[in-house]
């Protein structure tokens, strides 16, 4: 598998390429004690990936089960599920790979290993770029539902879902294979980066309008009870701490990992860069956090998806 110092991850080919080896020596060599390197296990890298792989496979199959969650936003919830169930399936997959080949209990050629690297680099990233775009489909939704209400089923009905989900799909996995290709590439990295920053950009725009339209109506709700204040500043409130954690948990689970691409374009060889190149397996697991964390913001709030989700672990299909 790719294996590149401490950064055993098949998307460690990032830290491999010929501007980002030699400075990971530079920056141990020059900053010595003061890099701060988080190791990740590969029993937590399995644990978090086995986790994910569960929980995401529940939501797919509560969703598949009721036919009242057929619907566009729980089609896009359902998409988002199973990119995050790939993306734990391909962690689990490498991370079992691995630690076979260093038990010695699995022997393979190079050029297998390196094929199999390949295809799951591919189905990793393609599924964390879509996994991107359905975080902000699902954004767009939402605020369609709020300020088109009465338009919304006409607006965004199952076969516009249908297409843009198949178009989601296919740009994501065109433009995997085309970064796997070229990830030496400056281009292909700030193409990257920029487009973390447009759905980070689009999301906090959408959801922030969304926030200021719920407290005017709040707000007008409280004028006809004639308790403008309290209702009004506790309602803001807590969509303010609600919007918070929403975006907050996005930047820290996927920044870090964006960041880490910004750094081998600006500062490739700068040792505090390699220390934070160093980091690189910390990143990703952070990205398989947010496929647990998913589930929860997005499909256990419902309260029928919570109802469909005990039938299905009881067996009553």
């Amino acid at each position: 598998m790719a294996v590149q110092g401490s950064q055993r991850r098949l998307l460690g080919s990032l830290n491999s390429t010929p501007t980002a080896i030699p400075q990971l020596g530079l920056a141990a060599n020059q900053t010595g004690a003061r890099c701060l390197e988080v190791s990740i296990s590969d029993g937590l890298f399995l644990s978090l990936g086995l986790v994910s792989l569960v929980e995401n496979a529940l939501v797919v199959a509560t969703i598949a089960k009721n036919r009242n969650l057929h619907s566009p936003m729980y089609c896009f919830i359902c998409c988002l599920a199973l990119l995050d169930l790939l993306v734990s399936g391909s962690n689990v997959l490498e991370t079992a790979v691995i630690l076979l080949l260093e038990a010695g209990a699995l022997v393979a050629r190079a050029a297998v290993l390196q094929q199999l690297d390949n295809v799951i680099d591919v189905i990793t990233c393609s599924s964390m770029l879509s996994s991107l775009c359905f975080l902000g489909a699902i954004a767009v939704d939402r605020y369609i539902s709020i300020f088109y209400a009465l338009r919304y089923h006409s607006i965004v009905t199952l076969p516009r879902a249908r297409r843009a989900v198949a178009a989601i799909w296919v740009a994501s996995v065109v433009f995997s294979t085309l970064f796997i290709a070229y990830y030496d590439h400056v281009a292909v990295l700030l193409c990257l980066v920029v487009f973390f920053l447009a759905m980070l950009v689009l999301m906090a725009v959408l959801y922030v309008h969304m926030l200021a339209r719920a407290c005017q109506h709040a707000q007008g709700i409280a004028r006809l009870h004639k308790r403008q204040r309290p209702v009004h500043q506790g309602f803001g409130l807590k969509g303010a701490v609600t919007l918070t954690i929403l975006l907050g948990i996005f930047f820290l689970c996927w920044g870090p990992f964006f960041l880490h691409l910004t750094l081998i374009v600006l500062c490739p060889e700068h040792p505090t860069c390699g220390c934070i190149f160093k980091n690189f397996n910390l990143f990703l697991a952070l990205i398989i956090c947010n496929a647990i964390i998913d589930p929860l913001i997005y499909a256990f709030h419902s309260q029928e998806l919570r109802r469909t989700l005990k039938e299905v672990l009881t067996c009553s299909w």
